[in-house]
């Protein structure tokens, strides 16, 4: 079954080499880099009106590669692309943080912690939903539209739902989840 496979078993080749044969200032300058590519798709939607909306949703890729290279590079790697963003596209700098990075965040961590596939999935929709949940019910950001404004137990659970299929899609979907 797909849900109790093995999630450590094919490792990107790449990033095992990074992680354990290349110095500190390559890990620094290539979680740099992967801020800089996250920075450029997220602001897309604001600069590519209609494609860019397209492309956004994959800012979350090179920050799941730098936490995987290293937890510490990719909790760097966030804040350095939360910096550029606010350089780049002001707009979406309410968004990454809670939605998009968190979830990155969620999902590197889960693929480093945890060695089943549905533990991946629970451990960074999690993140993702309370990073939802704070901007839908603490910041009052309707980031879902005029849709589950109001605070309760039944909109987080959906919420919590959408979560789950959308990090499934990811962590099954990326490069990683060659399983």
């Amino acid at each position: 079954m797909f849900w109790n496979r093995d999630s450590k078993e094919n490792n990107l080749p790449f990033i095992t080499k990074i992680r354990n044969q290349r110095s500190l200032t390559y890990k620094l300058v290539a979680s740099a880099l992967m801020s800089l590519i996250a920075a450029i798709l997220q602001s897309a939607g604001g600069i590519i009106p209609g494609v860019g909306m397209l492309m956004s949703p994959f800012s979350s890729a090179p920050i799941i590669i730098s936490v995987l290279i290293s937890p510490s590079y990719g909790i760097l790697s966030y804040i350095l692309t939360i910096f550029l963003l606010l350089l780049i596209q002001p707009s979406e700098l309410i968004v990454f943080p809670f939605t998009t990075g968190a979830m990155a965040i969620g999902i590197g961590l889960g693929l480093i912690l945890f060695n089943k596939v549905w533990k991946v999935i629970t451990f960074s929709s999690l993140f993702l939903c309370i990073g939802i949940c704070l901007l839908l019910y603490l910041l009052q950001f309707p980031v879902l539209g005029p849709f589950l404004i109001e605070f309760s137990a039944w909109n987080i659970l959906i919420i919590y739902f959408f979560s789950l299929v959308y990090c499934s899609v990811w962590i099954v979907g990326g490069p990683w989840g060659r399983f």
